[in-house]
């Protein structure tokens, strides 16, 4: 079976398993070619560490019971996409609205500021260049298309 069906099939088996929590949704399933296959999960509030482990029992079973992986040879991680990874779907730019984020477009330039608004086909960003009485707040609305990767930024 190609990597693509493979991961075709996983997708299929996560969206069945997840029929039951609508809160949670399938960002991404990346296969090594050593066979390690990771699931991100992510949730409208937050995954848990208890459903990721839940999760990944159950598919577990359920991918050597189809046999998906020759002579049971894979590894199976189920966890968040963590901070690190770029938002890929819109519910992930909904859930983050109100947090701080770099847009970067696809013709390279950057943009950082607060997630104001996730709509059907765009983003708007609210920079704040300047200090004091030279600040200045501008909101930009950049349509999905144009965007190469979001990265949420930590504040401390």
């Amino acid at each position: 079976m190609s990597s693509d069906a493979t991961t075709q099939l996983i997708e299929q088996m996560i969206e069945v398993l997840l029929e039951d929590s609508p809160d949670i949704f399938l960002v991404e399933v990346k296969i090594k070619p050593t066979n390690n296959v990771k699931v991100f999960l992510d949730a409208d509030g937050g995954i848990s560490i208890a459903k990721c482990v839940a999760c990944n029992r159950a598919l577990y079973k359920q991918i050597e019971a189809e046999g998906v992986f020759p002579n049971g040879d894979f590894s199976l991680e189920v966890s968040s996409p963590g901070l690190d990874e770029p938002l890929k779907l819109k519910r992930q730019y909904q859930k983050n609205t109100g947090r701080n984020v770099e847009v970067i477009l696809n013709d390279g330039t950057k943009t950082e500021g607060k997630l104001l608004v996730a709509g059907e086909n765009e983003i708007v960003v609210e920079e704040t260049r300047g200090k004091n009485k030279k600040k200045e707040i501008i909101q930009h609305t950049i349509f999905f298309d144009n965007i190469k990767t979001t990265k949420i930024q930590i504040q401390f």
